[in-house]
């Protein structure tokens, strides 16, 4: 075995840009396929119902391996399993943008998934690594840059490409990136003398458990609010499957002695306080991300390209803050201070978001996000800090995979808990307000006979009793939409708000080079 002394010293940034490279590409992979489904729809001759399956089946895939991406690199070597992930990944995106149809597409994207699954908890845990404990907050800053700008970037990236190409270069764009990935970690990524790869018993049932219970309940965070939750005999049934196989998980893997998945993890505080901010912080970060563009696409009328736009200044900002958080880290701040910070600001801008009109221009809807951005920047990089303040090294890779899997199930179960509060509300405030349209309330009928006036004068081809009332129901659809994005907005905001006090819950950071065991 090659001792830690005898490991090649290479350059802190240039290990930096080998395992962010990946990784930021196939974070914005899942954003970009987003945008492009209408036109694989299209060109696959595929129903709406089956071209949703491209999204889910990766992003099942991707969660299956995300939590096990720390045992995997244990196995096999780190360098071995990025190497293994990253060319996964590259021939996988070719085989997507090749695919002859839609059922070659969803295995293609299976694999896909689980190639890019271990990059992620891959990257963070090699950047901890690399970066001197004091540092922790530039790294976490250089990996929050890429995780949070590309899903960010996805939708603006996705509908150029998607409008201006095809849908299928939005997988081929992966192979130069892919490609040189592969060399940067090549010659820069090298394993620690305490990873080297060995052998160990396979927790065949941890490891069965997770694939099913993660599968399951990925398939129905995504399918969920579209096959009307538990109305639906399948979504009924695959929540309890996967909520006795997560269960049954939990109680195996704290009584198995190599687990795939160490959940005693969470024995450590500041860890499981982390892992609990980060959960829901992500969740309604996610959910407004989905709200924003389907607010400006669906009220606004601003086309996919525009509505993705809407995220970008705040991405910009967030890209800026980063880095500063991480240099107040690195110059003694405390990260429970910047994190209630961040907390606040965000807390704040989604307020915002909840008094947007049907008359809000361009800059209304971008300044709350560029706020939000600031926020934002504030927030990952200290969490991140402060939640592996106190473990090992030998456990980063572990730790890590928790923290992403995590993060990502928080997006998920945001976006799925936005979506179908913006639809039920958008349902309660249509009939509150369908029950004013009435031949005996006044205000109505003065705006009824107005309408049909201005018809008359310049559009006689629609003065008439039917559209008219066809246009103020359109009006009214409009007007209980805004109403309910108003109402989930403010939802947010509330949740993000109450998770300010958590950030007492870490532990006092007296000495960063002390770290707990885990046992």
């Amino acid at each position: 075995m090659t001792s830690e002394s005898k490991r090649p010293r290479v350059n802190k940034w240039l290990v930096a840009m080998a395992v962010m490279v990946p990784t930021f590409i196939e974070v914005m992979d899942i954003s970009v396929v987003n945008v492009s489904l209408p036109h694989m729809q299209g060109s696959l001759n595929a129903g709406l119902d089956e071209v949703t399956w491209v999204l889910t089946s990766y992003l099942v895939s991707n969660a299956i391996v995300i939590p096990i991406s720390g045992w995997l690199a244990s196995v096999f070597g780190r360098k071995r399993y990025l190497l293994f992930s990253i060319t996964l990944f590259t021939a996988s995106s070719l085989a997507c943008g090749a695919a002859p149809s839609l059922k070659f597409l969803i295995v293609a994207r299976i694999l896909q998934g689980l190639g890019g699954g271990g990059l992620q908890p891959l990257s963070q845990a090699i950047l901890f690594e690399t970066f001197p404990v004091a540092e922790h907050g530039l790294a976490m800053a250089v990996f929050g840059m890429g995780v949070v700008m590309a899903p960010i970037m996805g939708p603006v990236v996705g509908g150029w490409i998607t409008d201006n190409l095809s849908w299928r270069w939005v997988f081929y764009i992966n192979l130069p990136v892919g490609l040189v990935a592969l060399v940067l970690a090549i010659f820069f990524i090298y394993d620690p003398a305490y990873i080297r790869r060995r052998i160990m018993r396979i927790d065949t049932w941890g490891l069965l458990l997770l694939t099913v219970g993660l599968g399951c309940l990925q398939i129905v965070l995504d399918k969920g609010e579209r096959e009307d939750w538990f109305s639906s005999p399948f979504i009924v049934y695959l929540s309890i499957i996967a909520g006795v196989a997560l269960v049954t998980f939990v109680l195996v893997e704290l009584r198995t002695e190599h687990p795939v998945v160490n959940l005693r993890a969470f024995k450590e505080r500041s860890f499981a306080s982390g892992n609990l901010i980060m959960f829901t912080g992500f969740g309604c970060m996610f959910g407004s991300f989905v709200l924003l563009p389907l607010y400006a696409q669906k009220l606004m009328n601003y086309n996919a390209f525009w509505a993705g736009l809407v995220l970008g200044p705040g991405g910009v900002t967030s890209f800026i803050v980063m880095p500063i958080a991480g240099i107040l880290l690195r110059r003694g701040v405390n990260p429970r201070y910047l994190l209630a910070v961040g907390l606040t600001i965000m807390s704040y801008a989604i307020w915002l978001m909840s008094g947007f009109n049907l008359q809000a221009s361009f800059l209304d809807i971008t300044g709350p996000r560029i706020l939000q951005g600031f926020g934002l920047g504030l927030f990952f990089v200290p969490l991140a800090t402060a939640t592996f303040m106190n473990i090992p090294k030998e456990q980063t890779g572990n730790a890590s995979a928790i923290f992403n899997l995590l993060r990502n199930l928080g997006g998920s179960f945001g976006v799925a808990i936005s979506t179908t509060i913006l639809a039920q509300r958008a349902q309660f405030h249509q009939t509150f307000l369908v029950e004013k349209v009435t031949p005996y309330n006044a205000s109505f009928q003065i705006r009824y006979e107005q309408l049909l006036e201005w018809l008359q004068m310049h559009r006689p081809d629609l003065a008439n009793p039917t559209t008219t009332l066809a246009l103020i129901y359109r009006e009214l659809q409009r007007q209980a939409s805004i109403l309910a994005f108003n109402d989930t907005f403010w939802l947010l905001a509330c949740a993000t708000a109450l998770l300010i006090p958590l950030t007492f819950l870490f532990r006092r950071i007296a000495n960063t080079s002390v770290s707990t065991e885990i046992h």
